[in-house]
């Protein structure tokens, strides 16, 4: 996996060489796709250095799921709510609702998160999202919009 990486990442550096780079205080087109490749070609690399330090003790990993042997699928159905959520709340409530729900709901998808845990968690992100996308990007989606 981490060696897919890797050449996803060379490919996406050599795609958008092909384009004028230009510099961080006027990026050209090829700026992103390299700037992207570049990032996902050094996770590659990590993810590949830590899989080699860490032995690969796959054996000795407990396995994930029930009991009786059937997959947990409580995670993705929380994810797959939590973007049905943020999709109809973007488009009916704003930024600040959407947020809150996605973040609260994929939270849930984890086990050993309790209610408490998902609500600090979405409301911390909620506040970043408004200070990042709405503040700072200053993104055309409103905080709130009702209907």
């Amino acid at each position: 996996g981490a060696a897919l990486m890797v050449l996803i990442g060379l490919g996406a550096i050599y795609g958008g060489t092909g384009y004028h780079i230009g510099t961080l205080g006027h990026m050209g087109p090829g700026f992103f796709p390299a700037a992207l490749g570049g990032l996902l070609a050094l996770t590659g690399l990590l993810i590949a250095m830590s899989a080699r330090s860490s032995g690969g003790d796959e054996a000795e990993a407990p396995v994930e799921g029930h009991p009786h042997g059937l997959p947990d699928l409580r995670g993705g159905i929380c994810i797959l709510l939590g973007i049905l959520a943020f999709l109809l709340l973007g488009h009916y409530g704003g930024l600040l609702p959407a947020t809150f729900a996605i973040v609260f709901i994929s939270a849930l998808g984890d086990r050993t998160n309790t209610i408490k845990q998902a609500l600090l968690l979405s409301v911390g992100m909620s506040v970043i999202a408004v200070v990042v996308f709405w503040w700072a990007l200053q993104l055309q989606l409103p905080l709130f919009r009702w209907g």
